[in-house]
């Protein structure tokens, strides 16, 4: 993307007065690729300084006063823009006057502009500099002429374009003779990635650092808000709705705590049956096709959703997720998730208990009044083998109006012996039409009957003793224990 700050002819060119000065210029608007930005964040992180720095900015230095041709080429998304861009911020005033054409500008006129620019020092910024080669751009005539003016060029370039262009023998490689680029890596140094853990507290480069380690922080930086923007977008019925539905999933079993836990391909299609508005509009478009949308690499970097190690398995991709904690109104996940999330972490007692954690800060502010929730908490407890606070959080759902809930604590009460606290748990849950309530409380009544029974029995009560030995048949088992 560029920033037209002139007529495509050269005839039409502003004078150099009315281009914008370097520190007030938008980068990404000349093709600095944007990061996610959520909130007050700025639209691009901290600039992390690079290992060829210093060559790159005595090279600025240079052309700065002698004019001539800066080159910076890489690999795409290796933070070639960024990198030239904070090279001329750094070792160029701020009032540097920048021009900033378009792909095909016709540059032949900028010469006159240029001689008549009075006191004003300028720059001339060609992002991708193969769409300004030709014989209406940059050629090697026109870069001469900016040397005896002494402007100085900052461009950037792909490594593939360059080798095209420089080893081609046409007249365009003229231009890149003589010039020694600084050559960029996707891959970044262990000095580097130290400076970048030291950058402070950005989100945005922390989870590069935490996710990439080394390989493609700024293919990671500049892919994150296009996964975003199109996967929002994607949920439109015309558009891709299952593989939108997909991806949330996977994003919401991460917010609960199962972070880069590959999740099989079969649950994530089982659990979109939880989000009953966007499962309905999911139909339109099926599995297979859904998948492969989502699974498809972006820019050369990822897809939204990221292969696990297992075939068909599939984690959701870093920033996505954090992205959509990070929304001033994230939406909640479906509270059936929770469960499912600690049983996609296995036996992993570090993932339980990250989930389990998660589920306590995201769900207690809302259980007050929510029986459902206090449920969930109970069923997270007692799974991960807590039985004292999934106890504790049956109770409050039950007391709340859960029904389910009031079965559990009736059960667990009946099985320590404390039967009357029993009978009222069960009782409520029993008159909601819960059937095992209905089961386990007349068993519950039944073995007290028999205990009484034979109490009156004992006290010579005719019959007492009949009567309880055809209800001790019934209730040799008792059903109230604990639930399983």
């Amino acid at each position: 993307m560029h920033t037209y700050f002139g007529p495509p002819q050269h005839t039409g060119l502003f004078p150099v007065a009315e281009w914008p000065r370097l520190d007030g210029a938008n980068p990404i608007a000349c093709g600095v690729r944007r990061a996610r930005q959520i909130g007050d964040e700025p639209p691009l992180p901290p600039y992390v300084a690079r290992d060829d720095d210093a060559t790159l900015e005595e090279q600025v230095r240079t052309v700065a006063r002698s004019g001539g041709l800066v080159l910076v080429t890489g690999e795409p998304l290796s933070g070639k823009s960024r990198t030239a861009w904070a090279a001329m911020l750094a070792n160029l005033p701020g009032t540097t006057r920048l021009f900033a054409p378009a792909a095909s500008t016709d540059l032949r006129g900028l010469p006159a502009v240029l001689r008549g620019r009075g006191e004003h020092r300028c720059v001339i910024w060609l992002d991708e500099l193969e769409g300004h080669l030709g014989e209406h751009g940059l050629t090697s005539a026109l870069l001469a002429e900016f040397v005896r003016l002494r402007v100085p060029v900052v461009a950037t370039m792909s490594d593939e374009a360059y080798d095209a262009h420089r080893f081609s023998g046409q007249a365009r490689a003229r231009v890149l003779i003589g010039v020694d680029p600084v050559e960029l890596s996707a891959d970044w140094t262990e000095a580097e990635m130290d400076r970048l853990e030291g950058t402070g507290k950005d989100n945005r480069l922390g989870d590069a650092s935490l996710w990439c380690e080394g390989t493609g922080i700024a293919a990671h930086l500049a892919v994150a808000p296009e996964l975003w923007d199109e996967w929002w977008r994607a949920r439109r019925i015309s558009a891709h709705p299952h593989g939108h539905l997909l991806v949330r999933v996977a994003m919401d079993l991460a917010q609960c705590g199962t972070d880069d836990t590959p999740i099989p391909a079969t649950v994530l299609r089982e659990l979109c049956a939880l989000y009953d508005e966007e499962a309905a509009r999911a139909v339109a478009e099926s599995f297979e096709d859904a998948l492969a949308w989502a699974a498809d690499v972006r820019l050369g970097v990822t897809g939204m959703l990221v292969p696990g190690p297992e075939p068909d398995t599939w984690r959701a991709f870093s920033t996505l997720y954090r992205d959509a904690v990070s929304r001033a109104e994230p939406r909640p996940v479906p509270l059936g998730l929770w469960i499912r999330a600690l049983e996609a972490v296995g036996g992993d007692q570090h993932r339980q208990t990250c989930v389990v954690e998660t589920a306590q800060v995201e769900l207690y502010p809302q259980a007050d009044g929510h029986p459902e929730v206090g449920l969930v908490l109970g069923r997270l407890y007692e799974a991960t083998g807590q039985r004292e606070y999934a106890e504790d959080w049956f109770r409050h759902s039950a007391d709340a109006g859960g029904v389910e809930a009031a079965r559990i604590v009736g059960r667990a009460l009946a099985g320590r012996g404390e039967t009357v606290l029993a009978v009222t748990y069960l009782e409520r849950a029993a008159e909601a039409g819960d059937v095992e309530a209905r089961g386990s409380l007349a068993l519950l009544l039944a073995d007290r009957a028999v205990h009484w029974l034979d109490r009156l029995g004992e006290s010579g009560y005719e019959g007492a003793r009949e009567a309880a030995d055809m209800l001790r048949e019934v209730v040799k088992t008792p059903p109230y224990t604990v639930e399983e």
